[in-house]
């Protein structure tokens, strides 16, 4: 990030506490604000530019409703936090209205050969993702504590739209996440070792009420980083965890090995996880409990594959044939 004046957006964000990826996020809308205006420094540019610019996502772009909406998000906090001159409530821009996608999903078949095909460091990972129906980010920010193998679930803390749920732990991955907390369990031993070492990331909150916590066991990332690094926003030294690119790289290549056709990613194990209840006789709510959707009409997208045809609906076509 050469841009003076977006290290000083960065800095302001940090010290607000906003998670790594938001700001990434409102960065990238930022600049390319900046540079839809020809260079020109938003302090020089307001209502107008940013209504021009927001429907030149929508026109131009075509970007999905999300998309456009998070855009608008970082240009308000930009003049409401940095400029200092707030945006008007009535912005006029074409809004997207692009219709959501409907979810890929894989076959049991398919899912089977994507795991023929995984590498063995990323099968783990995918089999949470897939096992459990986790957010990419809800797998790798997941600590040690988080697992319990008494009740065989995963306990998921802050999720999308910061709510907190249980969901399902398969049996048959008690053994490998054993082995998994072991070898974190190595890394913590040497960590304590490093002088400069002041513990894992914790929340604020949990930060000031459990001052200890950061170099407690328990605390630690599931899937730690392979290597230390510095704190962005304190200048300590901590083990993070690992770098969520590490585990789509590996889904990307696994289903090309595996000569899937379909557009496979990490969210796609999820999609797979919920549709795949269903088929098994799971009750919706059920299914959007262990989501975490706050409305069961998202979870009703995954009806779409079950039974007979979309939403369960016998084709004519099938009594004539």
């Amino acid at each position: 990030m050469k841009s003076a004046f977006l290290k000083q957006v960065s800095r302001h964000m940090w010290a607000r506490r906003y998670s790594k990826k938001t700001i990434e996020a409102y960065l990238y809308w930022i600049r390319g604000f900046i540079i839809f205006h020809g260079m020109q420094h938003p302090r020089d540019l307001h209502d107008v530019e940013v209504e021009r610019f927001l429907s030149y996502l929508s026109n131009t772009r075509h970007v999905a409703p999300r998309t456009q909406a998070i855009a608008l998000n970082a240009l308000v906090y930009l003049y409401k936090e940095i400029v200092e001159k707030p945006l008007t409530l009535d912005l006029n821009f074409n809004r997207s209205s692009n219709q959501s996608k409907l979810p890929t999903v894989l076959t049991r078949q398919e899912v089977v050969a994507f795991f023929r095909a995984l590498s063995p460091r990323y099968s783990l990972h995918c089999q949470l993702l897939y096992g459990s129906g986790l957010r990419l980010m809800e797998l790798v920010r997941l600590r040690v504590q988080d697992i319990d193998f008494d009740y065989y679930s995963v306990q998921v803390w802050n999720g999308k739209g910061g709510k907190h749920r249980r969901v399902t732990l398969a049996k048959e991955l008690v053994r490998p996440l054993k082995q998994q907390i072991e070898a974190v369990r190595l890394k913590f031993n040497l960590d304590q070792n490093n002088i400069g070492f002041a513990g894992v990331w914790l929340p604020h909150a949990l930060a000031r009420k459990y001052p200890k916590a950061a170099k407690e066991f328990r605390w630690q990332f599931l899937f730690p980083s392979t290597r230390l690094s510095t704190d962005p926003e304190q200048g300590v030294l901590r083990r993070h965890h690992i770098d969520a690119s590490g585990i789509q790289k590996a889904v990307k290549a696994a289903a090309s090995n595996a000569a899937l056709e379909k557009m496979l990613t990490c969210h796609t194990l999820r999609h797979s996880f919920a549709t795949h209840l269903l088929e098994r006789g799971a009750d919706i709510r059920t299914v959007q409990e262990q989501l975490g959707h706050s409305d069961v009409r998202t979870t009703q997208i995954y009806t779409h594959v079950i039974d007979r045809g979309a939403r369960g609906v016998l084709s004519p076509l099938s009594d004539l044939l």
